[in-house]
């Protein structure tokens, strides 16, 4: 059985990501679920795009990828399952963008045929029809991805897409010298669209040179630096402080390499 590895910004406040994990349960039971985050900023695309994006080298070739950060939920924006080296569920609603820049996907199914969960050793109450129009994670994506980790053929999900069709985010990544700020990490470290980090250069953002270090520890306490994060994308700190709120950084704000 194949593992699913499960991002949402669900939270953990709320019985959310324990009700997908169940339906996972109640679908493949033994499916091993591995928790890439939850607590991601509400309706936040390009910080899920991102996430999704550092965490797949890790993630073993044949895993199942559930990604439910969704706020067109119940309109009509597409629900599918894209397969690559690894397979893909999740709304079609560009948060796969940047991981499919990793491992672009083969094929692709709309998640039609996918019969809801049904609740478990508990009456129903009067009325209730199963299936919600604001709980996809639950009712259609956590069941597809159960479908998949069973190693089921992926027919049975849906109509077949071509992958070209696949909604993505307008997010490139270069090797520079002109990039944006893609995001922001919980310390407030800009993480932005830039492939490289030539040491002893500065990136230029907001009117401000910021020198480019190999680490935080490279500058004084309170002094901004930039350097190649762990992600291998170029990014703008603030040693020990916030570099979002102490330089008034934004997503979407241009930035440009300097040469030393």
């Amino acid at each position: 059985m194949r593992s699913v590895y499960f991002l949402s910004d669900f939270g953990l406040e709320d019985p959310y990501v324990g009700v997908v994990k169940a339906v996972l349960e109640q679908r493949a039971p033994g499916v091993k679920v591995v928790d890439l985050a939850h607590a991601l900023p509400p309706q936040d695309l390009r910080r899920a795009a991102f996430a999704l994006f550092e965490a797949l080298p890790y993630l073993p070739e044949g895993a199942v990828v559930l990604a439910v950060v969704d706020p067109g939920v119940g309109t009509p924006r597409r629900a599918i399952a894209a397969l690559g080296r690894r397979a893909y569920v999740g709304p079609d609603n560009g948060l796969f963008t940047l991981a499919w820049r990793l491992d672009p996907p083969r094929r692709a199914f709309l998640l039609q045929e996918v019969p809801p969960p049904l609740p478990q050793g508990v009456d129903p109450l009067p009325g209730w029809t199963p299936g919600s129009h604001t709980f996809h994670g639950r009712d259609r994506f956590a069941p597809a991805a159960a479908h998949l980790a069973l190693g089921l053929a992926p027919e049975a999900l849906g109509p077949e897409l071509s992958p070209q069709d696949l909604l993505r985010l307008p997010l490139a990544l270069t090797p520079g010298p002109e990039g944006e700020i893609l995001t922001f990490d919980r310390f407030g470290n800009a993480i932005t669209t830039l492939l490289q980090a030539p040491l002893g250069g500065w990136v230029e953002v907001g009117g401000r040179r910021i020198p480019i270090r190999r680490t935080f520890g490279e500058v004084p306490e309170g002094e901004a630096v930039a350097y190649l994060g762990s992600a291998g994308l170029l990014e703008i700190a603030v040693n020990r402080g916030n570099a979002r709120e102490a330089l008034g950084l934004k997503e979407g704000m241009p930035v440009r390499l300097l040469r030393g």
